[in-house]
């Protein structure tokens, strides 16, 4: 992220904040960023600081982007936006009504390959969509087996770390919300019990749309990837599912299989460029504070339906 912020022209990186001021200076000093702050309050304080960017534990997402806001600073926040979807409106209110720009850091709709595909869809180049399947399993790294797979009052747990990220791809494919979620969870490796590693769900969208999804921290091996079926073809996205550029779309209809040339980008950069699009009034945040708000929903309701075994209906509204 600091290098996405950087290679913008308007971008400049000021300040970081760490819970330990050692830890935020020794950062500071190896990205060549001029401050570094024990608290948010004191970064907030700064007037030069116009925009902030939140990448704390999903607890901390609403006090960090209500403080931000309140300061009268632009929000750009890590997925999910909160741990409770009225919490997630809670902070979308607050910016609307301070009248700054809240974005949710929803990567995947900003990478080549995705917006690859949702071209294709659109074009109708498959006909009817009919079927969708999400992979989205992988190997959780060591440096991430801390509070993501121990502290449930955090946010752990692979639905809200992964599975928020499949609702807004397909939002983001489809342009619509599903209708229904019914969900299956588990602790498939050596994490604790209560802490769900794996979840695989199915999803019904308008149009007789069905989705599955596998989501996981535990799949060292396994391709990572997206198809989508319709009436007259289907769309591969083959290793598609990450942070870094790269992966394959494959077109494959009656006259056979067709690869889509990508301009592989970092999907950061184009996240970036947005967010100072919307502050500088010359356009809107790819992915909103509202979109940060219904992945949440989808999210809840996929650990909902695991926690209870029942099928969870989304409201529209």
């Amino acid at each position: 992220m600091v290098d996405s912020i950087r290679k913008h022209p308007s971008g400049k990186v000021k300040a970081i904040v760490s819970s330990d001021l050692d830890r935020a200076k020794a950062f500071a000093h190896h990205k060549a960023i001029a401050a570094g702050y024990a608290s948010v309050e004191s970064m907030l304080a700064d007037p030069e600081i116009a925009a902030v960017y939140i990448s704390t534990t999903n607890d901390r997402h609403l006090p960090d982007s209500l403080a931000a806001i309140e300061a009268g600073k632009h929000v750009l926040c890590e997925k999910p936006l909160a741990l409770e979807p009225s919490d997630a409106q809670t902070i979308v209110d607050a910016a609307r009504k301070k009248g700054v720009v809240l974005a949710t850091n929803h990567h995947l709709r900003n990478m080549e390959s995705h917006r690859a595909i949702k071209s294709l869809i659109d074009q109708g180049a498959i006909g009817k969509v009919n079927s969708i399947r999400v992979f989205h399993a992988g190997e959780l790294p060591d440096s991430l087996k801390t509070w993501r797979l121990h502290d449930k009052a955090a946010g752990a747990g692979v639905i809200y770390d992964i599975t928020v990220h499949n609702g807004d791809l397909l939002r983001f494919y489809l342009d619509g919300n599903p209708i229904r979620i019914a969900a299956i969870a588990a602790t498939s490796g050596a994490g604790p019990k209560h802490i769900e590693d794996s979840v695989m769900s199915v999803w019904e969208f308008p149009g007789d749309i069905l989705v599955q999804c596998h989501d996981s921290f535990v799949v060292g091996y396994g391709p990572r990837g997206v198809e989508i079926h319709g009436s007259e073809g289907s769309i591969l996205g083959i290793d598609v599912m990450s942070q870094a550029p790269g992966g394959r779309v494959i077109l494959r209809t009656k006259d056979g299989d067709r690869e889509i040339p990508l301009d592989l980008k970092v999907a950061y950069e184009r996240g970036i460029s947005d967010f100072i699009a919307a502050i500088q009034d010359k356009g809107k945040p790819s992915s909103s504070g509202d979109d940060g708000v219904w992945s949440l929903k989808l999210a809840k309701a996929v650990a909902e339906a695991a926690a209870t075994g029942r099928t969870i209906s989304i409201e529209q509204a």
